[in-house]
C-alpha cells in the first residue's frame, strides 16, 4: 500500500471515529443503561439514556394473569421508581399502599431509588423492558435467565465504539 493511500485511509478512520463520537455525544449525556446476565456478567443490552429517561418493566402477574408495570426514571446513575400500575391485587402487589384508580387500573407512586435492579424474566410472564420509546423482549434477550440492570457513565469514546453494537 502506498504511503499516500495509507495516510488517506488513516484520515478516513479517524474521521469516522470522530463523527461517531460526536453522534453519540449528541444523543446522550454519557449514561448508558446496561442489562447483563446476573450470573456471568455478560452484557446483553447497552443503550444510551439521559436524565429522566423512562425505564419500565412490564409483565403478566404469575397468579392473577393481569398486567403489571413498574416504571423508573434515570436519576444520575440510579433508577428511581416513579409509578406502579396493576390491574388486580395479588401476591407481591401493594395491598396497603395509597393506591388510586385510573381507567380501571390501580396506580401508585412508590418510594425507592436503586443503583441496580435484578429481574428474573419469565416465559409465562413475558417480561418486556421499555427504555424511552424502545421496547425489548427481556425473555428473549436473556433466555429467561436473571438479569441485572444498571445505569453507567461511559466516556464518549466508549459510547462511540459501542453505540448500537451491543444491542444483541
Amino acid at each position: 500500500m502506498s504511503g499516500s493511500l495509507a495516510r488517506r485511509l488513516a484520515v478516513v478512520v479517524v474521521l469516522v471515529l470522530v463523527l461517531a463520537g460526536a453522534g453519540a455525544a449528541t444523543t446522550t449525556d454519557g449514561r448508558t443503561l446496561v442489562v447483563e446476565d446476573a450470573e456471568t456478567g455478560e452484557t446483553l443490552l447497552s443503550t444510551p439514556v439521559s436524565e429522566g429517561t423512562l425505564v419500565a418493566l412490564e409483565y403478566t402477574h404469575s397468579v392473577e394473569k393481569t398486567r403489571v408495570l413498574d416504571a423508573y426514571a434515570v436519576d444520575g446513575t440510579n433508577l428511581t421508581m416513579t409509578r406502579m400500575e396493576f390491574e388486580s391485587y395479588g401476591a407481591g402487589l401493594p395491598a396497603r399502599a395509597n393506591v388510586t384508580v385510573e381507567n380501571g387500573t390501580f396506580v401508585f407512586d412508590p418510594d425507592g431509588t436503586y443503583e441496580e435492579l435484578y429481574v428474573k424474566p419469565g416465559r409465562i410472564a413475558g417480561h418486556e423492558l421499555h427504555v424511552g420509546s424502545e421496547t425489548y423482549d427481556l425473555v428473549a434477550l436473556s433466555d429467561a435467565r436473571s438479569v441485572r440492570l444498571t445505569v453507567e457513565r461511559r466516556s464518549a469514546l466508549a459510547r462511540a465504539l459501542s453505540f448500537g453494537a451491543t444491542r444483541l
